[in-house]
């Protein structure tokens, strides 16, 4: 018998009408004679309304009570969930992030699996239970409940995959696998049948939601077999895998949340750009593409994602308001498939795109995998969908 590892996104929980299709999926897979671990994540809006809730408490809550307070909402989802497959008459027994075993950092929040005591699980499936884990959630050295950053149900189902040895990870949500483009904004696109870890690693670091990029990170160096489906129907999805196959561009995306900084001062020294770099890190603002044009004077560009924003302008206004800033929103687009450093072609028509638009850029970055374009100002999805005409 094969284990199987299936992980339901909130989308796919979030009442019980849709408890009721993902527990006749888990059953299909079941009937056909393989042992069944599902990773689950919270109900519809679940986090987001806790955050909410929280943060009408306090301005900025305390990260360890957060981890308790955010792990209940995939503990509602395992407790629905076993209990509906128990009615209908099938063995099912569900678990916590530490009842299953699953060790992390003490870093609350953004914890990391460290490892997978995977005995409580395996003697469940030994006894024939489906076994239905708790995505997101683990235990830190402490004892204390922690939780792995938003999406981290998908790195628990493929971490329990890698663990478990299992022969395939399913990762279902609203979406039948990994499209060309995000399909809300462009109209004509397609499903990828299959990609690299490299390529969807790639689509998830640049803002695709299919994916949490950690997860991928895990399966690529356990070599786990992933496939993207729907809960809602039986579609073929998206296989990722270790494939590698020489190719034009598969897929191209937009990411608008960051915002292009510029930071200016009379005098300069070169202690001035580290001191601001450990500074951003220490209010967890990751700075990137760094521009240092200083001289005579301190001159430096950077982008940010727009999360981030809020907490740097509060730096504005405080430890750092000697400095002339200005910021705007902006666009980076890219482009991913294997191959595309070595084909100039595509790098051409592309440039091509954004100067017959007008497009004014600040950045290009070129990897085996992928092009990335940034521009000085947010740009409209009409280039995107050029982009993906003409190349894809």
């Amino acid at each position: 018998m094969d284990i199987i590892v299936l992980k339901f996104g909130g989308s796919s929980l979030s009442d019980n009408i849709k408890l009721n299709i993902v527990a006749n999926k888990i059953i299909d897979f079941y009937n056909k004679n393989n042992k069944i671990v599902v990773v689950v994540s919270a109900q519809g809006k679940t986090t987001d309304n806790l955050i909410k809730e929280a943060k009408e408490l306090s301005y900025e809550p305390n990260k360890r009570e957060m981890d308790t307070l955010l792990s209940t909402g995939e503990q509602v989802s395992i407790s629905k969930l076993s209990i509906l497959l128990n009615r209908l008459g099938y063995k099912t027994i569900s678990l916590t992030g530490w009842q299953a075993g699953i060790y992390t950092s003490n870093d609350n929040g953004e914890a990391k699996i460290e490892y997978i005591d995977t005995n409580r699980i395996k003697n469940e499936l030994d006894a024939n239970n489906i076994v239905i884990v708790a995505g997101f959630q683990g235990i830190n050295s402490k004892n204390d409940i922690t939780t792995l950053g938003r999406g981290g149900s998908d790195t628990t189902a493929v971490s329990i995959a890698a663990s478990l040895q299992a022969a395939h990870c399913y990762i279902f949500s609203d979406v039948d696998g990994v499209y060309s483009a995000d399909p809300n904004r462009i109209t004509d696109t397609t499903k990828i049948g299959e990609l690299s870890y490299d390529e969807m690693l790639d689509l998830s670091n640049e803002g695709a939601k299919v994916l949490h990029n950690r997860c991928v990170e895990v399966a690529k160096k356990y070599n786990v077999l992933i496939e993207t489906g729907s809960t809602f129907n039986n579609n073929v999805g998206t296989l990722i895998n270790n494939k590698i196959e020489e190719s034009c561009v598969k897929s191209v995306v937009k990411n608008d949340n960051l915002f292009l900084i510029t930071l200016k001062y009379e005098s300069y020294n070169a202690d001035m750009l580290n001191k601001l770099y450990f500074l951003l890190l220490s209010h967890e603002i990751i700075p990137l593409n760094i521009l240092n044009n200083s001289t005579n004077s301190f001159n430096i560009s950077f982008t940010i994602k727009a999360c981030d924003l809020g907490k740097f302008q509060e730096l504005l206004e405080g430890e750092i308001s000697m400095f002339t800033s200005s910021f705007t929103n902006i666009s980076r687009i890219s482009l991913v498939g294997y191959g595309i450093m070595n084909n100039k072609n595509i790098i051409e028509k592309a440039l091509e795109i954004l100067n017959i638009n007008s497009v004014e850029i600040f950045s290009v970055e070129l990897e085996e995998c992928k092009l990335s374009i940034m521009t000085k100002e947010k740009v409209s999805d009409k280039i995107l969908e050029q982009l993906h005409h003409e190349l894809i």
